[in-house]
């Protein structure tokens, strides 16, 4: 079967892609870069977060352990304490509070980054 174009109409519509399908593909290319781009910025927030939790906890469990080294019930109140990690200065806030039983307090560390707070790890401290 033999085609009734000429042969210079059958060489332009195989040539190349039209507009539309441009677009498309541009289209389809641009959403899969947004997504990777949200995705490495996620990623990057998650790995920042992770590194302050790390400081934080650090911070956090010196102050309580220092407390129960200290062989003695701490009095209960609030105090502040700073703590030099990886070169930057949290604020460890240290709550203690009784309890029902008199012979135990209960020991809170919330360490702060400015008014920001990263972390709050409590314990039980006990007369020895």
């Amino acid at each position: 079967m033999k085609s009734t174009l000429p042969p210079q109409r059958r060489c332009r519509r195989q040539r190349g892609f039209t507009l539309v399908e441009v677009l498309v593909a541009l289209s389809i290319v641009a959403i899969a870069l947004m997504a990777g781009l949200q995705a490495t910025t996620a990623l990057t927030r998650n790995a920042l977060r992770q590194s302050d939790i790390v400081l934080a906890q650090l911070c956090a469990e010196n102050e309580l352990v220092y407390a129960r080294l200290s062989r003695q019930m701490p009095s209960v109140g609030d105090s502040q304490v700073t703590c030099e990690q990886a070169g930057r200065q949290l604020t460890v806030a240290l709550i203690v509070r009784p309890t029902p039983n008199p012979s135990f307090r209960r020991m809170d560390a919330q360490v702060l980054d400015g008014d920001n707070s990263i972390l709050r790890i409590s314990t039980i401290i006990g007369r020895y």
